[in-house]
């Protein structure tokens, strides 16, 4: 195994993982969890 072939599969992981990432992120049953954690710094006790 060349190190180049094990470059490529780390990209190609990489990428595979920021999809995921991007997929979670963006999902709609985790927009109202999202939503509340952006306003915690404006609110006041």
């Amino acid at each position: 195994m060349d190190i180049t072939i094990l470059r490529e599969i780390a990209t190609v992981a990489s990428f595979v993982a920021f999809l995921g990432i991007w997929g979670w992120a963006y999902a709609r049953k985790n927009r109202d969890g999202f939503e509340e954690a952006g306003r915690i710094p404006f609110e006041q006790d």
